[in-house]
Order: structure tokens, then sequence, then C-alpha cells
């Protein structure tokens, strides 16, 4: 029922829509929305809508930053690099991108969730600004040493979001 609901409104919207893609179709049509669809869902895939939405923003909020990379994909993959070029393990900005395991999304009502996120963001601006201009963010069972030295702007479900001063 939920893919159908989900299909319905894709379906109406304003301008083109891309098909729920459960096998990754959105990698070829629409390559930046399925990296933020792919951020949504592995960053905050358990928590709210206005948190999935939250950690979107992020990711858009640092594309506009000109301390980071220019486009969602180039955000969502930066971390560090070995000396062959392959992704050092937990050493990324968004820990699931380089944790070694598979990103193929399991969950196929929260994938479709996900890129609906994603699409209503990237596209429509939907909930754009929700975390106040925030570049970072975090879970809160954890205590990152960064955060003491950014702006605290709030929690938002699972995660607690900061800004540059």
């Amino acid at each position: 029922m939920k893919k159908l609901i989900m299909a319905a409104m894709l379906f109406f919207a304003a301008t083109p829509a891309p098909a729920l893609a459960t096998d990754f179709d959105l990698i070829n049509e629409f390559p930046e929305v399925h990296c933020l669809a792919l951020n949504v869902y592995y960053e905050a895939r358990g928590s709210n809508l206005a948190d999935k939405a939250g950690v979107a923003d992020v990711v858009i909020n640092r594309v506009n930053d000109s301390r980071y990379p220019n486009t969602v994909c180039d955000v969502v993959k930066q971390g560090l690099q070995d000396a062959n070029g392959n992704m050092r393990r937990n050493k990324c900005q968004f820990s699931w991108y380089c944790d070694g395991k598979h990103d193929r999304p399991q969950d196929e009502d929260r994938w479709a969730e996900a890129q609906m996120i994603a699409w209503n963001m990237y596209e429509f601006y939907k909930f754009r600004g929700i975390t106040e201009g925030a570049t970072h963010y975090h879970a809160t069972y954890v205590e990152p040493q960064w955060a003491s030295s950014l702006q605290l702007v709030g929690r938002i479900g699972a995660h607690i979001f900061y800004r540059w001063e």
C-alpha cells in the first residue's frame, strides 16, 4: 500500500519524477538524487521524517558551502583514501559509505521513502532549511570531538545538528 501511495504522489508531482527504484534505477537517470537517497537511507532510515529531511538538508548545505565538494555525490562520498585510491575504512564523512558493507538497500519501504525525501528535497526544496544551515550532525549516542568547535543548532529525532559560527 505504501508503494502505491508513493507512486501516486510521484505521478502527480509538478515535474517528472523518478520511478520508485528498488534496483538502483536512479543511479543512471538522477545520480545526485540517488546519492542523497542512499545517505538518507543509511543515516536515518529508522528515524522520523523530520530527521530524515535534516540529514538531506545537511548534505545540500555542504554542497552550497565552499569548504565542501560541489555535488551531492561528492559530498556523500567524501573521505580519506589510501595510496591506491581506495576509501579507508571508517574514514568517511558519512560512516556508512566506507564501513565495508554493500550499499544496496534491503528495506524496500524505507528505501522508497528515502528516495521520495531525496527527490522532494533536491527537486522541490521541500523541507530545505529544516536544520537552519547545519553542515554537521551526529547520532545522539556518540560524542565526536568536533562538536564543541561548532554552533549547536538542535536535535531532530536521533541526530544533533551543528553549523559553523
